[in-house]
């Protein structure tokens, strides 16, 4: 039965380094991506994980199997973890978003099941596809697994399990190989999270790569 539940962001991708929105948009990893993977792989390796679940876009596999390298298991692919839908937005600059949608974005942030965007994948869709995911998860005998996903998909994991509503996806924010706890018992209704978008395997991160050790 499930005990606890690691989250990890993809590594920095190529629409992240330009600063452009992803959603179901697959792109690859960047060098510092993938130096990013490895960092988050030999952090993991102190938790003793037993199995590996990741979305099927590009930036969070090439992350998994990075890390799953590293732990010696084979990444399980699961399109249900996969990034939200961001519709029109989608290949859109933040900034660019930013300076046209100004109002548009800011109450989607406040709230976005309220003020969905347009076109984008309904927030019922996305919460279904999520739950479904983890309730599968839980009737597993494995108790440390590994979810590499995106912020969108992560972050919601993290509001459906805590019960703090999906409401508040965005006030979460998780950065580019972070990582998240999740423990369970056989008490309470909710999971508790243990820490967030951990990310101190990063610190030494410029320096690695200059150095070409990594």
């Amino acid at each position: 039965m499930l005990k606890r539940l690691f989250l990890c962001r993809h590594g920095e991708s190529e629409y992240n380094a330009k600063g452009i929105i992803q959603g179901h948009i697959d792109t690859y990893l960047t060098p510092k991506g993938i130096v990013q993977a490895r960092l988050a792989g030999e952090y993991l390796k102190n938790f003793n994980i037993q199995k590996i679940y990741t979305s099927d876009l590009r930036r969070a596999y090439q992350t998994a199997t990075i890390i799953g390298d590293i732990l010696g298991i084979e990444p399980l692919v699961d399109k249900r973890i996969r990034e939200m839908n961001f519709g029109q937005w989608e290949g859109r600059f933040y900034d660019e978003i930013f300076i046209s949608n100004k109002d548009e974005w800011e109450k989607w942030l406040k709230n976005p099941v309220a003020c969905p965007l347009p076109s984008q994948e309904e927030f019922h869709i996305f919460e279904e596809r999520i739950k479904d995911f983890l309730n599968e998860i839980k009737k597993q005998k494995e108790e440390r697994i590994l979810v590499v996903g995106h912020g969108g998909s992560i972050q919601g994991i993290i509001c459906i399990e805590t019960g703090i509503g999906l409401e508040n996806i965005w006030a979460l924010r998780h950065t580019n190989t972070g990582i998240s706890l999740l423990e369970y018992d056989n008490i309470h209704t909710h999971a508790v999270l243990k820490f967030f978008n951990y990310d101190y395997h990063l610190e030494n991160l410029k320096s690695k790569i200059k150095k070409g050790i990594m």
